[in-house]
């Protein structure tokens, strides 16, 4: 809860509007909802972007029910603009990838916009392929991408 205001400041810069249009603020229930782990990330001590990762499964008719038990789905963006276009999301989404497959997690999925171009370059980076077409959901329009283990 104390992390509201910085996820609040980070929100309202056009960088992250673009593409993050939740305007629901997060309260006690949300939070504690243990089918979504939600992370700060920071650099040096820094705060400077938001992660979550979620089971995929969590969700009746989710677009990537079809993945095997425990894969997890992966959100996140960079807050701070100066942080961007630094390799920060690539090395932070490595290491969280690299955290669930440890875990088990057989496959990871994230669905950014289709038009999105700077994060659907950074997922064919770190180990995502397209999955798919891009398809409307009840979160918007998506472009399926999935990195599996091994």
């Amino acid at each position: 809860m104390a992390d509201l205001p910085l996820l609040g400041a980070w929100q309202s810069h056009a960088h992250v509007r673009a593409w993050w249009d939740d305007d629901v603020p997060y309260d006690k229930a949300a939070l504690a909802d243990p089918r979504v782990d939600r992370r700060i990330v920071t650099a040096k001590g820094r705060p400077f972007a938001f992660m979550q990762d979620y089971a995929v499964h969590g969700w009746e008719e989710h677009h990537f029910a079809a993945l095997p038990a425990g894969s997890r789905g992966i959100d996140q963006y960079i807050g701070a603009p100066d942080m961007i276009g630094a390799g920060h999301g690539t090395a932070f989404i490595t290491e969280r990838m690299r955290a669930l497959f440890d875990a088990g997690a057989p496959v990871i999925a994230t669905d950014p916009h289709p038009e999105n171009a700077r994060a659907i370059a950074v997922y064919h980076k770190v180990g995502f392929a397209v999955a798919g077409p891009a398809e409307d959901t009840p979160w918007g329009l998506i472009l399926p991408m999935h990195a599996r283990a091994g």
